[in-house]
């Protein structure tokens, strides 16, 4: 870790902490409105262009729309709970960017103060990450239960056991960048990949977390608990106004972390793409990273709307199946074979780099091939019908005869 984290002033700290939420709230607004905009031209359509230059105010007057709306609360609702909920949804998602790393060491303008690009950094940054990320399935939980309606329950049940499930699959995809940046620490596993971006000898680990992040945010095609016909809406049924406003917020703002997070592990966090760095030599000094960064994570936000345009949605039981009978033992696997390969390699038994890179595709190639074996279904035999009584009941039924034919008329 840098010998700067810790150091601060106070006021370094606390603007660096305002920067990051604003940055959040504004780039959540600039992604919903590149949502609607590229959905439109998927689909033939302008999207929203009438509020600012090319519509770009169309989301802030979404949000103080909502925010004015008449507010709400169920009579059948647990009032303090029910308050709390959105709010416990939203939080965790801004703390999560607490040790997200945006560039490097830089001097704030106007004064002499140094510092890094990022509020502070852990020895398990990632842990923390994945641990604050998690309290949000909380706020969906007590959103569902608070609500007094079983059907916003059952949503608030599907959402819950979706992102638990995907989790698990996230989680594992990412051991194996630890293994070879050899720390959980942000900051450390982006100076790790100054040579290489880990997305190529650990393809089989981006792919399961590109699937694994999709899920944890619930969204297309697997928003199947604010989809399913039979539930209205999901967790927030019930919920109008702003409370409303915080839930989307939240998933939005979940949408940028885990964005953030896979550029960070396997995009080479704020570094420039190849070659920049080798025509341009402050491309990766100063307040430039801050534009690969970003660039990189609207990547993986365009991944998100390029799913929701064109994929149809899952079934809830064959994208839980997905979830623990596919990713989990593909990661797993991986886990071992990446092991097996760092075991290899410090033994000296791998000289040749090119030796390593040709196993990790191969193997990877192996794994993703995986993914198409169909599951054998046993075919079940036919049930025998049952005998009819005729008296059953203590009232006779006439046996069930064929119409006759012209002929026998």
């Amino acid at each position: 870790m840098n010998p700067l984290f810790g150091h601060d002033p106070f006021w370094v700290v606390l603007l660096k902490s305002v920067l990051i939420f604003v940055v959040l709230v504004v780039y959540t607004l600039f992604n919903i409105w590149f949502e609607r905009r590229v959905v439109a031209k998927m689909q033939h359509r302008i999207g929203p262009n009438v509020h600012g230059p090319f519509g770009l105010l169309q989301s802030l007057a979404d949000g103080v729309k909502l925010a004015f709306k008449e507010d709400l609360v169920v009579k059948a609702a647990d009032k303090v709970v029910y308050v709390l909920a959105p709010i416990l949804a939203t939080i965790p998602a801004f703390l999560a960017w607490a040790v997200i790393p945006f560039g490097p060491e830089v001097t704030i303008p106007f004064t002499d103060q140094k510092t890094m690009l990022q509020l502070t950094d852990l020895p398990v940054a990632v842990l923390y990450i994945l641990a604050v990320t998690s309290i949000g399935v909380y706020g969906i939980v007590l959103a569902g239960w608070s609500s007094g309606s079983i059907y916003a329950l059952l949503g608030g049940l599907r959402s819950s056991a979706q992102m638990i499930s995907y989790e698990v699959a996230m989680g594992l995809s990412l051991v194996s960048v630890f293994m070879y940046a050899g720390s959980m620490s942000t900051s450390e596993i982006v100076s790790a990949q100054h040579s290489m971006w880990y997305f190529v000898p650990l393809f089989p680990s981006f792919v399961i977390y590109v699937i694994a992040m999709i899920g944890e945010t619930n969204r297309a095609p697997f928003d199947l608990p604010e989809a399913e016909g039979e539930l209205v809406g999901g967790f927030h049924t019930e919920y109008s106004s702003l409370k409303f406003a915080l839930f989307f917020l939240a998933e939005y703002v979940n949408m940028v972390t885990v964005s953030a997070l896979a550029t960070t592990m396997f995009l080479g966090g704020w570094r420039a793409p190849f070659g920049i760095s080798h025509i341009w030599e402050g491309a990766n000094e100063g307040y430039w990273p801050l534009i690969w960064f970003f660039g990189k994570t609207l990547f993986f936000i365009f991944i998100f709307v390029w799913l929701r345009g064109t994929l149809p949605r899952m079934r809830y039981d064959q994208f839980m199946s997905f979830g623990w009978k596919v990713l989990i033992p593909v990661a797993l696997a991986w886990i071992v074979a990446v092991a097996f390969i760092r075991k290899l390699k410090s033994e000296d038994m791998l000289g040749d780099p090119k030796v390593l890179l040709w196993v990790a595709i191969a193997a990877g190639v192996l794994i993703v091939l995986t993914f198409l074996i169909p599951e054998k279904k046993e075919s079940e035999p036919e049930p025998e019908p049952d005998e009819v009584d005729a008296f059953a009941g203590g009232y006779p039924v006439p046996p069930i005869t064929e119409p006759p034919t012209r002929n026998e008329r």
